[in-house]
């Protein structure tokens, strides 16, 4: 006997409770890193923004008449140990509440819940604190103990002499946010999505690659300190293949390419368009980099992509046969 039911027809073990999961488990590596770099505090403050964010999950279900699953479970930790991740270990406890809050309430169910959020809700929290606490969000501790610039900062003052080495901005002893320093444990947390396929390569991979090709563009050139070509702005002049792994290393790129901008729910659909979205973030944060006043540009660069991809989508997904043929029928009638 056949049975006819209605879409879906193929259904997959995965679900959103345990693709969260994992994602949470790859982010271990950098808040572990973060504990050597700046001590308690990042884990501190990463407990406190969980805390918070589960809180605010669970009042709104309850508000809402909607039943708490582990996948609002996860997916709230999800959103409050990435933006804490953008910020700075120096911050108070009660700025990464309020952060979690706005993530949560404004970010996410806003807009509908879990699903429905067109912004990554981490960056909206991210984004409230930059624009409301401007000078502890922008406070940086060095792992020695003191404050001082990140070396997106140094570059953006022309301080070449201070930017650090290349082999400790991948490793990530460097002032910075609490979870986007350690460039090599953060690509070992994405290799780990990979594998699992929770994550697939086309955003990263154009991410950071359109970054690259921007740097290498609109990059001048001069010699820096610690032997690294640095770049500064000098219109189309000499390209300079040495200011790349500089941006790509420094900041929060790798964090926001390869765990914020691939986030299911604000990204595209098709790979066609994830390429899309990938080359617009990098492009968007070249130009604030480079041009803007801000030395950093990863968190608004996704959020103005977040936007577009409504728009990607509809451009990129693949047409029904004869859909085509049925509209300009359907439009000459």
């Amino acid at each position: 006997m056949l049975s006819v039911s209605s879409s879906p027809h193929v259904r997959a073990r995965e679900d959103a409770g345990r693709i969260m999961r994992d994602v949470i488990i790859a982010l271990v590596p950098a808040l572990v890193a973060s504990y050597f770099f700046f001590g308690i505090a990042g884990i501190m403050l990463t407990a406190i923004a969980c805390i918070a964010a589960l809180a605010t999950e669970i009042a709104l279900l309850a508000w809402r008449g909607r039943k708490v699953d582990h996948a609002a479970v996860y997916s709230a930790l999800v959103t409050a140990v990435l933006m804490t991740f953008c910020v700075s270990p120096l911050v108070p406890w009660w700025m990464v509440v309020v952060g979690a809050v706005v993530a949560i309430g404004i970010g996410k169910h806003a807009f509908g819940g879990l699903g429905h959020n067109i912004f990554n809700p981490a960056l909206v929290g991210r984004a409230f604190l930059m624009s409301a606490y401007m000078v502890p969000m922008t406070t940086w501790k060095l792992p020695d103990g003191i404050s001082g610039a990140t070396p997106l900062a140094h570059m953006k003052i022309g301080a070449y002499d201070k930017l650090p080495s290349l082999w400790h901005l991948a490793l990530g002893d460097i002032g910075g946010c609490i979870g986007e320093t350690s460039a090599i444990l953060l690509l070992a947390g994405a290799a780990y999505l990979l594998v699992r396929r929770v994550i697939t390569w086309h955003v990263p991979v154009a991410y950071l690659g359109a970054l690259a090709v921007f740097v290498w563009i609109f990059g001048g050139t001069t010699k820096g300190g610690a032997g690294l070509d640095v770049h500064v702005f000098n219109g189309l002049g000499p390209m300079n293949l040495g200011a790349i792994p500089v941006h790509l290393l420094a900041g929060g790129v790798i964090l926001g390419a390869c765990f914020m901008a691939t986030d299911y729910v604000s990204s595209p659909m098709t790979p066609k368009g994830m390429i899309i979205f990938g080359v617009g973030c990098g492009i968007l944060t070249g130009v604030i980099r480079i041009f803007g006043g801000y030395p950093e540009g990863t968190s608004y660069a996704i959020l103005l992509m977040n936007m577009t991809v409504p728009l990607i989508d509809r451009a990129t997904m693949p047409r029904l046969f004869g859909a085509r043929r049925l509209m300009k029928k359907k439009g000459a009638a």
